[in-house]
């Protein structure tokens, strides 16, 4: 009897051990993801927009580029 209930709450010990380290490794995971979404990207965004606009729109070659893939 006394060793059932030891097994029960060595089980249970366990388990609320194993869910704290599962819900850290989640609630990491969440704060990474909201970093990289809220802090990160927006960054990334606007470089990508100006890179985009200050860009040439048509990339001329050269007629030597131009010989040297047609031949």
């Amino acid at each position: 009897m006394i060793s059932s209930l030891l097994t029960v709450l060595l089980v249970g010990v366990l388990g609320i051990i194993v869910l704290g380290v599962v819900l850290t490794v989640v609630g990491m995971a969440v704060g990474l993801a909201s970093f990289l979404l809220f802090k990160v990207a927006p960054v990334v965004l606007i470089g990508y927009i100006v890179v985009r606009l200050l860009s040439p729109r048509r990339k001329r070659i050269s007629d030597a580029d131009r010989r040297w893939l047609e031949s």
